[in-house]
Formats: C-alpha cells, structure tokens, sequence
C-alpha cells in the first residue's frame, strides 16, 4: 500500500493502465513494451489481465517479462480474480508474487475470508471484488440478505474488517454505477477501490470520481485499457485521462 501512495503523489494520478493484450503474439509482444513505456509516465499502477495472457502458448513468459519491464516504483496489480481457498490459494499467490513478481492481485471473496486471507502478504495489495462493472440478469452480488443489505455489501464489509486486521485489502467496484460506488463508499470509507468499466463500458468518469473519492481526493485507482491499448499515441490518451481526472477532482471533492 505504501508503494502505491508514493507512486500516486510522484504521479499526481489515478490512472491504472489495464493490459489486455489482444493480436497475434508478434503484434501483442510489441504493443505491450509501447503501452508500459508510453504510459509509465502517467500511470499510478499497472493491471495486467492474467486470462489475456495464459490464452497465449508463451504467456506465463510474457507476462513475467512484461511486469519487469514496469519501471521500479510503480505496482503492477495482476487481474486474475483467484477465489480458492487453503493450500490452493496459496499457490495461486505464490504464482502472482514469486512468479510473476506482482505487487497485488484481484479476488473473488465467494468463500469469505479464506479466499483472501492467503494474498495478504506484508507488503502486497488485494483487491476484493464487491461490485462489478457487469449487468447479469441474475447476479448474485444484488442479493437481499435476510439481516439487510445485499451480497454484495457483505463482501464490502468483509474486506474492510480484513484491512482493519492485514492492511493493504481494498475492494473493485465497477463504474457503470454511481449509486453502487457511493454506496460502497459509504460502506468502506477508507479503502482504496480499483475501478474498471470507464470508457468501453460506459462508466461516467465525472460521476464515479464524484461518488467515490475520498475526502483528500484519493481512494480510487481508475483503470482503463482498450482506450490506451487502441490509441494511435498511447501517452497521449493516458495524458488526457490524467488531465481529466485533475479537472474533475475538485469538483468532486
């Protein structure tokens, strides 16, 4: 967690650059040493998506050599979304930190605290999925529980006690919807939220810093990643995306 506040404030930004890799393995090899070193200016963490790359024949080695290219200083979050639990979860986080040398990962908190619990090494960041950026017609994350609240508040509320014990546990909460990440907000007012679905997905980036932000101005980590992966000028974009972000911070805050 440190490492990510120091990168935040030597950055001034918000910006986490989602690497989901898509093309033949020539053209992704090349494309994600410009994105990393077009954007690294800009960016407060990096979020590689662990699926982009085990789809390829090499990309356990791709993915190794792409999270070293990351400039020291700035976390490298794999986006793997691990949710078992005991000795398996152990080797899945073996996998993410010794592997692949990630500084934080995503779960899925389904199985409770034993699915986060072995992430949560000194040092590493986890990020617990609670509200995501998806519009299932059933999801079980919208869930009434019988004591209040839905499924999705309860998994809210399990990462932020496990913050309050391990440090470094914050939550993803999707941007396609404002009330959710103010609800969240609400729920967990200290931790830091990983933000995907602006842009692509439709998230309101005015809406979602307004909803979400804490009140120094920080808390959220906003990815994006086909807007930069498709930029003709990749430094460019994440450039524009920082100046936003400063433009509306104030407002929101």
């Amino acid at each position: 967690m440190q490492k990510l506040l120091n990168r935040v404030q030597a950055a001034n930004s918000l910006l986490c650059v989602g690497l989901d890799p898509v093309g033949d393995d020539a053209q992704v090899a090349r494309r994600l040493g410009e994105v990393v070193d077009q954007t690294s200016e800009y960016a407060a963490a990096f979020k590689p998506n662990l699926a982009f790359f085990l789809s390829r024949e090499n990309g356990v080695q791709l993915l190794r050599e792409t999270v070293q290219r990351v400039p020291e200083g700035i976390p490298v979050i794999l986006d793997g979304k691990f949710g078992d639990i005991a000795n398996t979860a152990d080797h899945y986080a073996r996998f993410a930190y010794d592997i692949i040398g990630a500084d934080g990962v995503t779960v899925n908190p389904y199985m409770g605290d034993d699915a986060i619990v072995p992430f949560a090494r000194p040092g590493k960041l986890v990020f617990a999925l609670a509200k995501t950026s998806n519009k299932p017609a059933h999801s079980l994350q919208d869930v009434a529980l019988t004591r209040g609240g839905s499924l999705s508040d309860c998994a809210a509320t399990i990462a932020r006690k496990l913050d309050e014990a391990h440090g470094g546990i914050g939550l993803v909460v999707g941007a396609t919807n404002a009330e959710a990440v103010a609800r969240m907000r609400a729920l967990c007012p200290e931790q830091w939220f990983l933000v995907p679905g602006v842009g692509a997905q439709g998230g309101d980036l005015a809406a979602t810093l307004r909803a979400g932000l804490r009140p120094d101005g920080s808390g959220l980590l906003i990815n994006t990643s086909r807007a930069l992966w498709q930029a003709e000028d990749a430094a460019a974009a994440a450039r524009e995306l920082v100046e936003q972000m400063h433009q509306l911070r104030p407002m929101a805050v």
